[in-house]
């Protein structure tokens, strides 16, 4: 007899998965069964978050939905925060956990982890959740999960099986995976109706979101073809390499930027939400568009929202823009594309706003700028993974990435934090062969410290940058500004070398630039299987950068 819990196993293989996560519990290791003789590896976070941290972080970097075997109760209470991280950033999540046997579902009676209802819970958080009743409709919900991941807006699935359906004879069922779907395609009907408002433009903008990140090519493609200004959301960068003469960066909040959106007469926004977090971080609803808005996005009810639509385009971003690119240049343009008053649009208007916003950047942003620079300088192959953190947030602005899925972070969307440990991790195990960064503050990582054991017990050269501001600094600013009574902010901190080392990993310190570029050298040529903790001090580095006598180094980013 095959049990459920063991065609389980052999089903997630046919689908391509690789990794799971998850921590073993008296409801899930009947899961478990099939696992040793699978090619799947199983990696132990030490907290049900960081399981589900750790899928979304594997997702970003590799494309291919994250997965975790999840206990009953208190485990999907624990997972609950990376569900609604994963489901405000559109990442594929399969959540497949246990649930009480079915005659006890719904009763009551006080059983083990029992909860009123697993489904009610996370069903906000979720594309679906769906309790599997009978063996026999395992197959059918797994192809629905996956034509999710694959054929739609990619958000978490979670299914729930009951105790004694995983032990059930499922030796009939299928093992192997069914036909894949494919990505929806637009109609021709509104690409052209698209193309027609593009061709008439003389002052097109382009705003990528992360529903396009596997669009590069035809993005800067279109980009060029219209000479369009584009900005790029925090899950778009990398979309346009730096420096390239259209590339406004993620600075859709700033002034002059904001000037430049309304100064567009048609506004193609692909992939986007056009959520507060990437165009209104300082929350005064001064981002506005006045031009024609063309949405282009896979999900239909995100056609519409933010920003009423003059057309519409419902299908998969990289065949849209394809398309549009060819419909452009068979459709007529009436007159060049040109500012009505001669200014300089597309290359030229960047230039000028990019200009505008160096000038305009404050010693710290610049200081820490230049933190992420040295470390791009030092590991120009790496992978960023934010928590809600300062660097973070600048970077956000000042980073330019040279490819797609190479800087992702929690402070978009739902805004967690401890994220970006656990999640660099599930990115490094998807990017085997190149440096994964964390990127967290001593507050960040005190809500997810303990998995740096993880880390350790996978073998993992995972580089932990912490940013220590012995606080939660960006709230205590936050307050301050407000003439508000700095209650909380000013916790307790530990030493992190002391906690790194007694975890199993390499620590130091660098306070400054030249023992940043040492400690990244020393790591990008050693051999390393465990993590490696830099501290720095965030009141010594921005003394560092802003001596008098101190000169950035010219860098590559």
């Amino acid at each position: 007899m095959a049990t459920l819990g063991e065609v389980l196993i052999d089903l997630l293989e046919g689908y391509g998965v690789d990794h799971v996560f998850g921590i073993p519990g008296v409801h899930t290791v009947e899961l478990y069964r099939g696992l040793a003789a699978s090619r799947i590896r199983h990696v132990t976070p030490r907290h049900e978050q960081g399981a589900g941290f750790m899928a979304d972080g594997y997702a970003r970097a590799s494309g291919k939905p994250g997965v975790c075997l999840i206990i009953t109760g208190p485990g999907m209470t624990n997972i609950a925060t990376a569900l609604g991280q994963a489901y405000a950033d559109s990442v594929p999540m399969l959540v497949i956990s246990s649930v009480n046997a079915r005659g006890q579902l719904g009763k009551g009676n006080g059983h083990l982890h029992e909860l009123p209802s697993q489904q009610g819970l996370v069903a906000g958080l979720t594309a679906f959740s769906h309790t599997l009743m009978q063996a026999e409709d395992l197959p059918d919900v797994l192809a629905r999960a996956f034509a999710v991941f694959d054929s739609a807006r990619p958000r978490p699935v979670h299914i729930e099986i009951p105790l004694d359906v995983i032990t059930a004879d499922a030796s009939a069922l299928p093992r192997q995976a069914p036909a894949r779907s494919r990505r929806p395609i637009a109609s021709q009907a509104s690409i052209d109706d698209a193309a027609a408002l593009l061709s008439r433009s003389r002052r097109p903008l382009i705003l990528a979101g992360g529903g396009a990140v596997h669009a590069a090519a035809a993005l800067q493609g279109l980009a060029e073809l219209l000479q369009a200004p584009t900005a790029l959301t925090i899950n778009a960068k990398g979309l346009l390499p730096p420096g390239h003469p259209l590339l406004l960066g993620s600075t859709q909040s700033t002034g002059p930027v904001r000037v430049l959106a309304r100064e567009a007469d048609v506004v193609l926004a692909v992939g986007t939400e056009l959520g507060e977090t990437d165009y209104d971080t300082v929350f005064d609803g001064g981002f506005a568009l006045d031009g024609a808005v063309i949405r282009v996005d896979i999900e239909a009810a995100q056609l519409s929202r933010n920003f009423a639509p003059a057309c519409t385009v419902l299908g998969d971003s990289a065949d849209a823009l394809e398309r549009l690119a060819d419909s452009v240049r068979r459709t007529p343009a009436p007159h060049a594309t040109a500012a009505p008053d001669d200014a300089p649009w597309g290359a030229g208007r960047v230039h000028a706003v990019r200009e505008a916003l160096e000038a305009g950047w404050d010693p710290a942003l610049r200081a820490q700028r230049h933190y992420l620079r040295t470390v791009l300088d030092e590991l120009p192959e790496a992978l960023f993974v934010g928590d809600s953190t300062q660097p973070v947030y600048q970077g956000n602005l000042a980073i330019d990435m040279p490819g797609p899925r190479r800087w992702f972070n929690s402070s978009t969307g739902y805004g967690t934090l401890g994220y970006g440990l656990p999640a660099a991790i599930g990115a490094q195990l998807a990017a085997p062969g190149r440096p994964v960064v964390s990127l967290i503050g001593d507050g960040g990582l005190q809500f997810t410290l303990p998995e740096l054991a993880s880390a350790v017990e996978a073998r993992l050269p995972v580089i932990v940058l912490l940013w220590n501001n012995q606080g939660y600094g960006e709230i205590k600013r936050y307050m301050q500004q407000r003439g508000i009574a700095e209650i909380g902010v000013d916790i307790y901190t530990p030493d992190f070398q002391m906690l790194a080392r007694g975890f199993g990993c390499d620590s130091c310190r660098a306070d400054d630039p030249e023992s940043l570029r040492r400690a990244l050298r020393q790591a990008a040529g050693s051999q390393r299987d465990r993590p490696l903790l830099i501290e720095t001090s965030e009141a010594d580095w921005l003394r560092a950068v802003q001596e008098p006598t101190f000169v950035a180094p010219r860098t590559r980013s």
